[in-house]
């Protein structure tokens, strides 16, 4: 079969494809986080991949800043090449696919939104909307809708989202959770429990340990220590457990508090922000997501805190 073969007539000797992969993505993002996010591993992952393929050629790819990443001279001469080949790759295959002739919407939040508000809706909106395919984009990273990563968002944030189209969801309020199997009745008991942090990645301030003890006036509560998680979801999930207290949001945790999993036991609880529905004016004009966009609008009338 030699119209297989290389032009070249030579064996190729490419690097692991994962590699190549994460480089291109890490250097399309200048981030290792935010390519992570994309590809759906832990920036570790990523790392790991980079510093394979850099091995491999002898030379590093990436200068690493503190909190950034920029292209060395020779990342700079690779990347536009992998990032044509991988765009010639996706062209390619969606034209050898199937045409899809059911509508299909991306929609973006962050995870503990997707987590707690999104996925316990998605049977409703199932059974209301059999001819759309919704698929779910949970990443603290925010997208791109003019790059079309996706089609509809919820941020939270305080905008104004130039050149898109926005609108209220929900407020966000945020307080003391924690398990009532702990007994925590008043302020002064978080003294004997031990306090629980998620690492904050969004745009607005942080809700955590120090502004809430501030507004409660406890400026002796020892709020630096601690586990710390790097997914809200996670903080949640260990407060459930009984393994401490979290300040997070109400609104999210509203069902486990219905349940009796999780109690706000006391105040003061802080107003931080507004979740909005984000999309662009040609993405809103699609029926389908439109359709979308008011399954969402139903959303801010659950859960209401009493």
């Amino acid at each position: 079969m030699a119209e297989f073969d290389s032009s070249t007539g030579a064996t190729r000797r490419l690097p692991p494809l994962n590699a190549l992969r994460a480089f291109e993505c890490a250097a399309r993002r200048l981030s290792f986080r935010r390519a992570a996010d994309e590809l759906g591993v832990t920036p570790t992952a990523v790392s790991h991949q980079i510093r394979l393929l850099e091995d491999m050629l002898g030379q590093p790819l990436f200068v690493r800043h503190v909190r950034r990443v920029t292209l060395t001279p020779a990342g700079m001469a690779l990347f536009p090449v992998l990032r044509d080949g991988f765009d010639s790759f996706a062209s390619a295959i969606a034209h050898l696919r199937p045409q899809r002739t059911r509508p299909r919407v991306v929609l973006s939040a962050t995870r503990l939104f997707t987590a707690r508000r999104l996925v316990p809706a998605l049977g409703r909106f199932a059974a209301e909307h059999p001819e759309i395919d919704l698929h779910l984009h949970a990443s603290d990273v925010v997208v791109d809708l003019g790059a079309g990563d996706a089609d509809i968002v919820v941020r939270y944030a305080e905008g104004p989202f130039p050149g898109l189209v926005a609108e209220p969801l929900m407020p966000e309020w945020v307080g003391v959770l924690i398990s009532p199997s702990l007994g925590v009745v008043q302020p002064s008991d978080l003294r004997n429990v031990p306090l629980l942090h998620s690492d904050w990645t969004g745009p607005m301030a942080a809700p955590d340990w120090a502004s809430w003890a501030r507004s409660a006036g406890m400026s002796d509560l020892t709020v630096a220590t601690g586990v710390r998680f790097t997914d809200d979801s996670h903080a949640l999930q260990a407060a459930i457990a009984g393994q401490g207290a979290v300040v997070s949001s109400l609104v999210l945790a509203a069902p486990d508090i219905r349940a009796g999993l999780l109690a706000n036991p006391f105040g003061p609880v802080l107003e931080c922000g507004q979740y909005h529905i984000v999309t662009t004016a040609n993405a809103i004009r699609r029926p389908e997501v439109a359709e979308v966009r008011n399954w969402l609008g139903t959303l801010r009338h659950q859960y209401v805190l009493d």
